[in-house]
């Protein structure tokens, strides 16, 4: 699996509350609507800015904070196709790859806004385009890689009549 898009860049310690500021908490249930308002408090805009296939590098406990499903839905909803970050808070790490939307632990150093780049989840290799820089990283585990391909938890249940391992 591959994917590449532009790099959205945010620092560590990104919230959920980040993710989906809490007053638009009554829009859960209208998730088009919701996605609208994804990391609005810290930068506004940005999902009338976001392209399919774009990836968000994040610093260190990327999705702290409460479990809410949601947060990571919106984010692969505004187009979204990868998360890359030093690390990512254990609940929303695993609700990312339960919604289909890759989360990738790696190194960040020297990946900048805005620069191509391309993910090759088997290989655990991350390519700067712009920059020509390559990065390893430990490939997700096949269950992970399986979910992932299917478009999420949901649609691999579906398929497989729950788990193969």
């Amino acid at each position: 699996m591959v994917i590449r898009g532009n790099a959205w860049l945010f620092g560590d310690d990104i919230s959920t509350d980040h993710i989906i500021p809490g007053r638009f908490y009554h829009l859960r249930s209208n998730l088009d609507e919701l996605k609208k308002h994804v990391f609005d408090d810290i930068s506004p805009g940005f999902s009338n800015k976001v392209k399919k296939s774009d990836i968000i590098v994040g610093g260190r406990n990327f999705g702290l904070g409460s479990s809410r499903e949601h947060a990571p839905l919106i984010i692969k909803m505004a187009g979204i196709d990868a998360i890359i970050a030093r690390s990512f808070a254990r609940i929303f790490y695993r609700n990312a790859i339960n919604v289909g939307l890759a989360a990738i632990i790696c190194p960040i150093e020297g990946l900048n806004e805005g620069d191509e780049l391309q993910v090759r989840l088997n290989e655990g290799v991350l390519e700067d385009i712009t920059t020509g820089a390559i990065k390893r990283f430990a490939p997700l585990p096949s269950i992970m890689q399986d979910i992932l391909n299917e478009g999420g938890l949901d649609a691999y249940i579906r398929k497989y009549k729950g788990f193969t391992i």
